[in-house]
């Protein structure tokens, strides 16, 4: 079948897809011009991350770091106070956007009301925001969910934004890798050494995987960033299965500072 071709079919195939299921904003549900976008106004409400931030965590930082300074003063200029004082497990963490009040009911929108269509966009926004992470040789791995919660809710949302990573950027994706092995109760309820107690041996890598990822980069995937106890906890597990190194790649996260 030759291009031209293809892409009418492609054409008539959206327009009959917009005929029976009308285009609306992925966070409001105002009538869009088409599939997978935002209204104006919800648009405007998003903050995109983007540097200077942690070169570590990836919290942003209020100023601007000094493009004459050595490499060597630069890099560390550009770790937060507490990556300096307690390093975290994994190596950089990027995000797309601030989890806030413009962007929480978009992404609970994606989690918990069967909006995986929105998989498709988010996937677009984490590609370029780790774009540093997503070497050809790395593995894409989702945070994953217990098994009841996955059987309650049907889908896994780190799984979905994993896939269209690996869709746009050619990275191998492995949704098995991790598995949840004890069920654990909600983050939200818990402070940050709770959330870290919370997660602590809840994870380990699927023996059958386990050679798959054997010094090679793995780059953790999951929708909110906040305390980091879970990526933490993750990594871990991965390090000591013979990952080379672990990063994260998350949707939105929690900006600690006043930025």
């Amino acid at each position: 079948m030759d291009w031209p071709l293809t892409a009418s079919l492609t054409t008539l195939a959206r327009a009959a897809l917009d005929a029976v299921l009308p285009p609306r904003c992925l966070s409001c549900a105002e009538s869009v011009d088409r599939q997978g976008t935002l209204c104006m106004r919800c648009w405007g409400a998003l903050t995109f991350l983007a540097p200077p931030w942690c070169s570590c965590c990836g919290e942003p930082f209020e100023g601007v770091v000094d493009p004459g300074l050595p490499d060597a003063q630069r890099a560390e200029t550009l770790l937060c106070a507490r990556c300096v004082g307690s390093p975290p497990p994994f190596g950089r963490a990027r995000s797309a956007l601030r989890y806030d009040d413009g962007s929480r009911g978009m992404i609970l929108g994606f989690k918990h009301a069967d909006q995986t269509y929105a998989a498709v966009a988010f996937g677009g926004w984490l590609a370029r925001s780790g774009a540093e992470l997503l070497t050809p040789d790395a593995i894409l791995a989702p945070v994953p969910l217990h098994r009841w919660k996955l059987f309650a809710r049907r889908y896994n949302q780190a799984a979905l934004l994993a896939k269209d990573v690996g869709r746009r950027s050619g990275v191998a994706v492995l949704p098995g890798l991790l598995v949840r092995h004890r069920r654990t109760t909600p983050q939200g309820g818990h402070s940050r050494t709770g959330r870290q107690r919370n997660v602590r041996g809840a994870f380990r890598v699927r023996p059958s995987l386990a050679e798959r990822i054997r010094g090679r980069p793995v780059v953790l995937v999951d929708d909110v960033l906040t305390t980091g106890a879970t990526a933490s906890e993750c990594a871990r597990v991965l390090l000591r299965a013979g990952a080379a190194r672990v990063d994260v790649l998350t949707l939105a996260r929690v900006i600690r500072s006043g930025v």
